[in-house]
């Protein structure tokens, strides 16, 4: 489905498959995380998929951790290996599709997009998978027939699982091949598709990592047990947000983070800008999980926390965390699968921690309400990538749970400004949903943990 067009129905989707095939892919920095993830899904639907890096040996351990991480005997048969010093220019003049997959650098993607420019066909399709970085910026000063079939194809890590993907085109991007770009990924590659504009980290990430760096703000202050715990599964998310930044790398984080804080002046832009205490402890190596730790670390089967301030560890049984009997209430409630009910009560959780992830729901929805029209044309795509990439309460069910008079009510008492689309729920009663995709079960967001 896209957030911004009239979903394709499966003839029609069958029928722009047939315009031209994809029998050959490259994926370059196939080494990386989402490198060999990626290339494993494409061998799910293309029978020759080459994986490139640096050296031949990153580009065989590439193959390996792809085989290891869908666990089927399909990959090995459809890959084959190389470098970019000996290989990249035979696979990308024999490839239909070239997959970048490189770090979050500019500079470094444009540098390969050098090489892959001099050796591809005309007609081939060049993706990036950039989390954030400029579509436009990407293929700025390229020929024509580069521009005309360049588009970001945002997978979400680990692609395997997480099916929500963003398609995000240039201001040239040939307008069928957007089509048939999302057509393959959604029939052949099972993807969930969401149209996006070519803005800073797009929607998924705009909005996400927007509430992930505010609770690494609080961190600062509440330290990362409470904070994971008061923005925790009951708020609608299935990961609590600082495990997620552990998880995705602190290094990730900074990038697309830092990329939003400097070309975007939105209302919350205070809330995108990275905490100075996380900056300082890259500087000495802390990259999350990558790294052996971040705001949490194993000893052995310890779990231990981080002090922001002076940057040591203790145990997280040694952490004393305030009465969030309220908390345990909410999820409860929706074991049993009494959602409005769950909600009502965070709604009307007393003490200073309740208002605090209130704060922060509130915020989740007023900068997602407040960003149509910006990244996407309508608050479904913001949604969607936010159910199916994230897999977070999209904004339009947490609304719809609480009751739009609620959900506005909840965002001014935080200070906030609150969407023209919700006021215009309360006065005018409608919609009387926001939320109407009819193949998702709402009910999945709710997370009894």
């Amino acid at each position: 489905m896209s957030g911004s067009t009239t979903p394709q129905s499966a003839a029609e989707m069958r029928k722009i498959l047939s315009t031209r095939k994809i029998e050959r892919v490259v994926v370059l920095g196939a080494n990386g995380t989402m490198g060999f993830g990626s290339a494993a899904l494409f061998t799910t639907a293309v029978p020759h998929v080459t994986f490139l890096a640096r050296t031949r040996q990153k580009a065989e351990e590439g193959l390996a951790a792809a085989i290891k991480q869908v666990r089927s005997p399909t990959v090995a048969s459809r890959a084959e290996v190389g470098d970019y010093d000996n290989d990249l220019e035979a696979a990308v003049e024999q490839a239909d599709l070239i997959f970048e997959c490189l770090t979050e650098v500019l500079d470094i993607k444009k540098a390969m997009f050098d090489r892959v420019e001099k050796a591809r066909r005309d007609d081939s399709i060049v993706a990036t998978v950039t989390s954030g970085l400029s579509i436009n910026k990407l293929c700025e000063g390229r020929s024509d027939s580069f521009r005309r079939n360049f588009v970001g194809l945002h997978f979400f890590n680990p692609p395997n699982v997480i099916v929500g993907t963003e398609l995000i085109a240039g201001t040239d991007t040939d307008k069928e091949l957007v089509d048939f770009v999302e057509a393959f990924a959604t029939v052949r590659l099972g993807r969930e598709i969401i149209r996006t504009q070519d803005t800073p980290a797009f929607a998924g990430n705009r909005v996400g990592f927007k509430v992930l760096n505010e609770a690494a703000q609080l961190a600062e202050d509440l330290g990362p047990v409470l904070v994971d715990r008061l923005i925790g599964p009951y708020t609608g998310r299935s990961l609590t947000p600082l495990a997620t930044i552990d998880l995705v790398g602190w290094d990730i984080h900074r990038a697309i983070v830092d990329n939003v804080f400097a070309n975007t002046q939105d209302e919350a832009h205070a809330t995108n800008e990275l905490p100075k205490y996380m900056a300082a402890l890259m500087d000495k190596g802390v990259m999350g999980n990558k790294s052996g730790g971040g705001f949490f670390k194993k000893d052995g089967k310890v779990r231990l926390a981080l002090d922001a301030a002076s940057g040591d560890y203790k145990p997280v049984s040694e952490i004393k965390l305030p009465n969030l009997d309220y908390i345990d209430d909410v999820a409860h409630m929706y074991s049993q699968g009494r959602y409005e009910e769950g909600i009502s009560i965070f709604l009307d959780a007393e003490g200073d921690e309740a208002d605090i992830a209130r704060k922060v729901i509130a915020g989740y929805i007023s900068y997602a309400f407040h960003r149509v029209g910006e990244v996407t044309e309508t608050i479904t795509g913001i949604d969607m990538i936010m159910g199916a990439g994230f897999n977070w309460a999209p904004p339009s069910v947490l609304v719809d749970t609480m009751g739009a008079a609620a959900a506005a009510r909840m965002i001014d008492e935080a200070g906030l400004p609150v969407p023209k689309a919700i006021i215009s729920a309360v006065e005018s009663g409608t919609p009387k949903a926001f939320f109407t995709h009819p193949h998702v079960n709402v009910g999945k967001f709710f997370v009894a943990g």
